[in-house]
């Protein structure tokens, strides 16, 4: 048990460690980890994300059950951090719907896929590559048309949800995501040279995210309302795994792929979490304060679940 939160979980959070002490004892700035963390996603990961589906077999990674399990999930997490927002803190609902995306929205990225990947072996990832095709457009899609609905904004919905799938098909980790599929679909190969390329720059991607995802935890502070940010972590950390777990179960999901789903499941929430609290100017430090404190409290969480997987 030990020996796993040593050689697993402990280097992906030293690297996450380095990126905020050096940032916060200003070794390097904000400005620099946001440059960084622009590569890495907006470069570096979505090469990796392209080139992992061009070659995955979408025949074993892409199970109905998989998707039905951890989205389910995903869903009803949502619903228990808008409707426990409301009813147990008395939020009004644009702040619940900010604060259930926060219960939605797992860092699958930066943590699930170098957890997944030192746990069982990048062999082992499809079942991560598949749920990642759609965590995107689904949290969003799911956020941004709860929130139009409780906001009564009337004739700009339509409108807010032309421009959501405008932006959402200029992300270019979707556009990385479906050219991969493009190209396996297809049966196109990537070229020799084009993949020795790939893989110089994909083997970049992770430890950048990680070491620049540390450097901008460093503008978030453990304030506001320290129950709500707790209920945020439980729900993200424990409720979310637990219902994959036993969605998982219930469907008889392959071994690989029910790890995959319940370890994305217990990421804690992403910095996507507290860009969609900006975007509408709501829960924002509940939000702030809930990645940091659930990024940090996940190291010994991830510890948990990955022990019960064995």
């Amino acid at each position: 048990m030990f020996q796993t939160l040593i050689t697993v979980i402990l280097p992906v959070f030293l690297v996450i460690g380095s990126g905020y002490l050096t940032t916060r004892y200003r070794y390097f700035s904000i400005n620099q980890m946001e440059a960084l963390m622009r590569f890495a996603q907006g470069f570096a990961i979505p090469c990796l994300l392209f080139r992992a589906i061009a070659t995955l077999d979408l025949s074993t990674g892409f199970d109905p059950s998989l998707l039905i399990s951890f989205y389910t999930g995903a869903a009803i997490c949502f619903l228990l951090g808008i409707y426990g927002a409301r009813f147990l803190f008395k939020r009004d609902w644009e702040d619940c719907i900010a604060i259930g995306f926060c219960c939605l929205f797992s860092n699958s990225v930066l943590l699930g896929l170098p957890i997944t990947e030192r746990a069982y072996g990048a062999e082992n990832l499809a079942g991560n590559y598949a749920i990642l095709a759609f965590h995107a457009p689904f949290c969003y899609g799911l956020g941004i048309t709860a929130m139009e609905i409780v906001s009564n904004r009337g004739g700009r919905t339509i409108e807010a949800a032309r421009a959501t799938l405008t932006a959402m098909f200029k992300n270019v980790l979707i556009l990385g995501i479906a050219l991969g599929f493009l190209f396996n679909l297809s049966g196109l190969t990537i070229p020799e040279v084009a993949d020795d390329a790939l893989s110089i720059i994909t083997r970049s991607a992770l430890p950048c995210a990680l070491f620049a995802l540390g450097g901008l935890l460093v503008q978030y502070r453990p304030e506001g309302d320290l129950r709500t940010i707790a209920y945020v972590c439980i729900i993200a950390l424990m409720i979310h795994p637990a219902l994959v777990w036993m969605f998982g179960r219930a469907t008889s999901l392959p071994q690989d792929l029910f790890r995959s789903g319940v370890l994305n499941a217990a990421m804690a929430p992403g910095v996507n979490a507290y860009i969609f609290a900006n975007m509408y100017g709501r829960a924002k430090r509940v939000a702030a304060s809930s990645v940091l404190i659930a990024t940090g409290t996940s190291l010994f969480s991830i510890w948990m679940w990955l022990t019960l997987l064995g």
